[in-house]
């Protein structure tokens, strides 16, 4: 996700989203559906942002 998609969540659903965390993972939108490499990418920059909300719950 980018800022700009972040935006658009924010915008379009304010009432879903006003107490959610959202995270971009600043990972550039210009990889094929399933591409190996996204999946890594997005597995490595988002386990932090699991495993700091497994350790809250």
């Amino acid at each position: 996700m980018e800022d700009k998609h972040r935006h658009r969540l924010l915008a379009d659903f304010p009432g879903e989203t006003k107490f959610l965390p959202i995270e971009v993972l600043h990972i550039p939108d210009d990889y094929q559906f399933m591409d190996p490499e996204l999946i890594e990418l997005i597995r490595s920059s988002a386990d932090p942002f699991i495993d700091a909300a497994a350790t809250k719950a």
